[in-house]
Order: structure tokens, then sequence, then C-alpha cells
């Protein structure tokens, strides 16, 4: 079947009205960017999830940061996503522009030559992600033991988004299908969404972040649905294996073990964080101290729009009291955000 075919299908449908959830942020963006929603039927609604780990960072996780900064002998190493990031105390932007120890990173690695250069600063490295990029900050963990350096601290906020779907399938029954993250599936593989599917008997279908990609995988959610299947399908098998990328999944169970972990506006989620194992505490920031988020205001509907309850355009704060300008949470300026995302597309 071509791809004319399929958007010909696709454009025609006019069964049930389904609700499918993409979960990865440049997934949204790919959306919004190829008019995706125009080329399908109305009675297929894309709704995002919580696909971006900026977005689900609690704000003391931002403040733990900030106090890191400002504490003599210290430099906090961050990528550029997090700096307008707010903390109850300002972001790290605005704390930088106040004399705190920020930099800018491109990688953690950086990390490794700044401590041997300066053996008697303490460089503490914002380590964010999900299953992507957790293995790249194992790397460096393990390169910092094998030189002796112990001049690095990680405070992570490091999740897994499997554990995450699993919550949303347990408390939104109203989902019927998941695009599945193109990203995090690199690492994790295709197989890892078998028992969700067998368990809550939804279509888990991976997608890569073409046009092309993201239509053919909503075709198989919907032709899965119609045939009543609910298995796991990969159409993103230039990239992803069926059993994921086995050498960084081998560094993150040397480096990292699982624990709770607070997603903000969710709640914390069992076994959903990455903690540095007992072996390399020397390197941890504090990182298992972090479960505290801020009381939400009430008009702020992070929550339900991070797991797809709402649209970020039914917030009465989108756009007037929280926009790019002056965000009140993560979601508004981080390039993955679902909020910034839609603001950059209706504005």
């Amino acid at each position: 079947m071509n791809i004319s075919e399929i958007i010909e299908y696709l454009k025609n449908y006019d069964g049930r009205e389904l609700k499918l959830m993409e979960v990865c942020g440049t997934h949204t963006a790919a959306i919004f960017k190829n008019g995706i929603r125009d080329l399908i039927s109305p009675r297929i609604k894309l709704i995002s999830g919580p696909g971006c780990p900026v977005c689900v960072t609690p704000t003391a996780y931002i403040d733990k940061c900030v106090e890191y900064a400002h504490k003599p002998g210290h430099e906090l190493l961050t990528f550029g996503d997090m700096m307008k990031v707010p903390g109850t105390g300002g972001s790290l932007s605005e704390n930088k522009a106040g004399g705190a120890a920020i930099t800018v990173m491109y990688s953690p690695f950086e990390a490794i030559e700044k401590a041997k250069a300066e053996p008697d600063r303490i460089f503490v490295i914002a380590a964010v992600g999900f299953e992507t990029t957790a293995p790249a900050y194992g790397l460096v963990i393990e390169e910092a033991a094998r030189q002796g350096i112990e001049n690095i601290r990680l405070v992570t906020a490091l999740k897994t988004a499997i554990p995450a779907i699993k919550w949303i399938c347990e408390n939104q029954e109203d989902i019927d299908g998941f695009i599945c993250p193109g990203h995090v599936s690199v690492i994790t593989g295709s197989h890892v969404y078998d028992s969700l599917a067998a368990q809550f008997g939804k279509p888990f279908v991976v997608a890569g972040f073409e046009a092309e990609h993201i239509l053919a995988t909503i075709y198989r959610i919907v032709r899965q649905i119609e045939a009543g299947e609910a298995g796991t399908e990969n159409m993103y098998r230039n990239a992803v294996k069926d059993d994921g990328n086995p050498n960084a999944l081998a560094v993150l169970d040397k480096v990292f073990e699982a624990g709770p972990a607070m997603w903000r506006g969710l709640g914390v989620i069992e076994n959903s964080g990455l903690y540095l194992r007992e072996e390399y505490s020397v390197y941890d920031g504090g990182s298992r101290e972090l479960y505290e988020d801020m009381e939400l205001p009430k008009e702020c509907c992070c929550g339900a729009v991070i797991v797809g309850k709402i649209n970020p355009d039914q917030c009465p704060m989108f756009g007037e009291k929280c926009n790019p300008m002056n965000p009140f949470g993560p979601c508004m300026v981080s390039s993955e955000g679902s909020c910034g995302i839609w603001y950059r597309n209706k504005f």
C-alpha cells in the first residue's frame, strides 16, 4: 500500500472515534509541521503524552541545580533546553545572569576534561532525559571512575518511558492506541511494548519522524483496532531493533538502578527513575532527595496536558499567563514541550 492510498484511507475513515497518543515530543512537532491532522479523518484524534523529559521534571530539581550553581567551588553543566525552565528561585538563565556558575554544555563528556583541568572544583551535571540520553551519562560516570576522577557529580532527573506509559494505560482507559517514541525505542527496542499491548489490549506501534512514517503508523493502529487486534509493530526498522541497543542497555544496567520518581503534574511513578548504583555513590549529587514538587495553581492544567486529557490550548493559562516569553512551566519552554509546540504553531 503506497502513501497516497494510506492518506486516502485515513482521510475517509468513518468508524468509531479513536483517540491515539503520540508519546514523543518530536512526534508532536512533526505532526504539526507536516499537517498530519489535516490529512486524516476528524474521527481520529491525536493527543500528546509525557514524551518530554524536561517537561516532567519537578520544580524542586531546578531549585537543586540552582543551589549547586551558587555553591562556592561548584559549577553546573546543563544542556540549553533547561536554561529557561522556571524554578521557585528563578530559572537557570536568570541565576546565571545573577552570577551563578552555570555553563551550557554540548556533551556531558565535557565534564571529564573540565574536572581534570580543575581538580579542586566540583562539576555538577544536570542529567535530565529518558532512555535515549541516559546511557551517555552512564558512560561519563564509567570513564570518570576509570580515570579516578572524583570531582564530578550527577544530579539526575533521568526517567524511563515505559512505566509512565503503563501508568497512562492504568489511569486513562479512553486511549485506543499508542504511537510509540522513536528515539526511546532505539535504546529499548520494540519488544518492551509487547507486555503492555497484551495487558491493556491496545496497539503499540513504533514510528519514525517523517510524515510517511507517522501516517503509516496511524494506519496500522487503525487497522489493528478495526481487526480487533492489539499488538506491537515496528514501523521504524531502519533505526529500531526488536531487542534494542544491547550496549546502551548494558551501560544503563551497570551504572543505574530503578526507583520511584516524581513526574511534574503526575506525582510519583514507581520504578520510573534511574539512580546511580551504590558503587558509584561518590558521583551522586543528592538525586534521591528530589521527590517534592511545587503545588500547581488551580488554573494550570500541566498534569492534564502531559497525559493528553486536554490539548494545551484548552488550558486557561495558555498563551496569556503562560507563553514562551513568560512561561509558567517547562511544557511551554522546552523544544519538545507540547504547550510550546502548540503555541508556536498557533501564533
